[in-house]
C-alpha cells in the first residue's frame, strides 16, 4: 500500500470548511477540486483539495482571480 488517503465528500468538505452540498455543486459545475471516481464513489486527495484552495487565494473581494496570483502570506512585505 502506498499510504495514499482518499477522502469522501463529507471528509473533503470538512477539510475545506464547506458544506457537502456546496462541494457537490462545485463538482457538477466543474468549479471544484479535481476528484476521483471509483465506480459510483467520489473520492478526493488531500493534496488536490489544498491545491484547489490555494488557487482561490485573492487579495481583495473585488479580485476576480484573472490577474497574477498573490504569493505566500507575507511575501509582499
Amino acid at each position: 500500500m502506498n499510504g495514499t488517503i482518499y477522502l469522501n465528500t463529507r471528509e473533503a468538505a470538512a477539510h475545506l470548511g464547506l458544506s457537502t452540498r456546496t462541494l457537490d455543486r462545485y463538482r457538477v459545475s466543474g468549479d471544484g477540486p479535481v476528484f476521483l471516481k471509483f465506480g459510483g464513489r467520489v473520492r478526493y486527495l488531500r493534496e488536490d483539495l489544498d491545491e484547489w484552495a490555494r488557487s482561490r487565494r485573492r487579495k481583495s473581494t473585488s479580485d476576480d482571480g484573472s490577474g497574477p496570483r498573490p504569493g505566500p502570506a507575507g511575501a509582499d512585505r
